[in-house]
């Protein structure tokens, strides 16, 4: 519940693979150029968990791990949330510190290879571990060699590139995809697969709904089952609308076709 007395947005979840429930909707904390000062981005984070949102995705990458920090500190102190329990965070391993010899000296920041992810795992460091931009070839050669499979393959997906062929080895093997760049292209028009989806489509159901594109995108990605979605917008009203998808319904399993 908001200061004004508003009841924050339930946001379903999932169970994953290691038994531990994830929702579906989280909110990205990446930026372009220079993160936020700290406090900054905190005080927007403390707006969201306000909206409803418990999920929260970071890297060490982004420069924004200390934010969230602050944020689940300061949302303890409020009220907001009643235990740390509540949230879900995610952070990531940038590739080139993806070296076991690193791990120990990395480990409260990040994570790195997958072995040293199980043992991160083993010793109750990490409720679940998963994987990001994972193609069908490098997944195989991780679930013949795991112990502790991937619980989550995070990959850009979005109307134009929905990952079929990945969704289905992941669906086949337990493993859940969740959508990063949701709402369109992070640069990758040159080699994502055609044809590429007519935007206006969205906008015309979009309208038929009352609804944003946002919120359409959003909803037909987690709609259609297997995979969750990481929204980003530091704008307060932008923030309110991307939670707020799940009084509507689309067809066909939520799937927007060329």
């Amino acid at each position: 519940m908001d200061a004004r007395g508003n009841k924050a947005v339930v946001v379903p979840e999932v169970v994953l693979s290691s038994g531990k429930k994830m929702p579906v909707l989280g909110f990205g904390t990446g930026v372009v150029g220079s993160p936020r000062p700290a406090q900054t981005l905190a005080l927007i984070l403390l707006d969201a968990i306000e909206l409803g949102y418990r999920h929260f995705d970071t890297a060490a990458l982004y420069g924004t791990e200390e934010a969230v920090g602050l944020a689940i500190t300061q949302a303890l102190e409020r009220g907001l949330i009643k235990t740390r329990d509540e949230l879900f965070i995610t952070s990531k391993l940038w590739c080139a510190d993806a070296h076991h010899v690193l791990f120990l000296r990395a480990l409260k920041s990040t994570l790195q290879t997958w072995k040293a992810m199980e043992e991160c795992s083993r010793m109750g460091l990490a409720k679940s571990i998963g994987v990001s931009n994972y193609g069908t070839k490098k997944l195989s050669q991780i679930l013949d060699n795991a112990t502790i499979p991937p619980a989550v393959n995070q990959v850009e997906m979005n109307p134009s590139w929905q990952q079929e062929k990945l969704r289905d080895f992941c669906k086949e093997k337990g493993i859940h995809v969740t959508a990063w760049s949701p709402l369109g292209f992070h640069g990758a028009t040159s080699w994502a697969p055609k044809p590429w989806i007519d935007y206006a489509i969205i906008k015309e159901i979009a309208a038929a709904k009352g609804k944003s594109v946002a919120q359409v995108i959003l909803r037909s990605i987690i709609q259609q089952g297997e995979v969750s979605a990481i929204s980003r917008s530091f704008n307060k009203e932008r923030m309110k609308d991307n939670i707020q998808i799940w009084n509507s319904m689309l067809g066909r399993n939520g799937k927007l076709d060329s």
